[in-house]
């Protein structure tokens, strides 16, 4: 499940009112996300969690249910 934190995040990158994400939601279902505002949401996420993806964590993620489960790893370790 998407927290409402990781949610607000990218909606914000993306500059989007609202957008209902859920686990299997790609990039290429939301309104905006293209291969630029991709790398600004990596960068936003990184931010505001005060975290760092490696290109490969990256390159792996296949939706936004990979990106929340990054996340949740990188603030547990």
């Amino acid at each position: 499940m998407i927290s409402d934190e990781l949610k607000k995040v990218i909606i914000n990158a993306l500059k989007l009112d609202d957008f209902d994400f859920k686990d299997e939601t790609v990039a290429s279902q939301v309104p905006g996300w293209d291969s630029l505002s991709h790398i600004n949401v990596i960068l936003a996420v990184e931010k505001h969690y005060n975290i760092r993806f490696n290109n490969r964590e990256v390159l792996r993620l296949k939706n936004i249910g990979d990106l929340q489960r990054l996340v949740v790893s990188k603030l547990q370790a």
